[in-house]
């Protein structure tokens, strides 16, 4: 399973919040999980140079069609310029059609609590599948 180990590209201002942002990203078929991870690398990269980010993370499971993200913000507006700003923005929309299934998650913890965990990121997830399973059932 390879990992991008978490990178802090901006340091965080002490006694502050982090919005940290979790996802879980699956494609429709293996044929889509090149293509797929050569456009993570593509955001990984921009990550790692954007405004108010505080740290990010990837696992790529490819033999799963699965995708992992994990990153922390300085505000939910650095989160949103990044998500909305080229190469990000066009990867969203390229790769739509090639989605089975798609979790996210947001939370807030104090900088001084980073690098967030993977476990702590997947406890998240799954609380949010059964938050989103839930809504789906009323």
């Amino acid at each position: 399973m390879p990992t991008l180990p978490w990178t802090a590209p901006n340091p965080a201002t002490p006694h502050t919040q982090a919005l940290v942002m979790a996802s879980r990203l699956e494609v429709r078929s293996f044929k889509d999980v090149p293509r797929f991870f050569a456009q993570a690398l593509s955001a990984w990269k921009q990550v790692r140079a954007a405004p108010g980010a505080l740290g990010a993370s990837l696992i790529a499971q490819p033999m799963k069609r699965t995708f992992w993200t994990l990153s922390a913000w300085e505000s939910k507006d650095a989160l949103y310029a990044y998500a909305g700003t080229e190469p990000h923005r066009g990867i969203m929309t390229g790769l739509r059609s090639t989605m089975r299934a798609s979790t996210f998650t947001f939370w807030e913890i104090p900088v001084e609590q980073l690098p967030v965990s993977w476990d702590d990121a997947r406890l998240h997830l799954a609380e949010q599948d059964k938050s989103d399973g839930a809504a789906h059932s009323r």
